[in-house]
C-alpha cells in the first residue's frame, strides 16, 4: 500500500518503482490505484457538495 500511495502522489523513487514491479505482480498495484483514484474523486465531490450547500 505504501508503494501505491507514494506513487499516487508522485514521490516514489525510480529505484522503488523498479523493485516493486520486478518482484511483484502489477495487478494489485493497478487495482489499488483505481480504488484510490475513485476515493479521491468521491471525496472531492462530497467536499464540493458540502461547501455549496452551506
Amino acid at each position: 500500500m505504501r508503494a501505491v500511495v507514494s506513487a499516487f502522489f508522485g514521490v516514489q523513487s525510480e529505484a522503488a518503482r523498479k523493485q516493486d514491479f520486478q518482484y511483484h505482480n502489477p495487478v494489485p498495484f493497478i487495482i489499488a490505484g483505481i480504488v484510490m483514484a475513485l476515493m479521491l474523486v468521491l471525496t472531492l465531490i462530497a467536499v464540493v457538495s458540502w461547501v455549496l450547500d452551506k
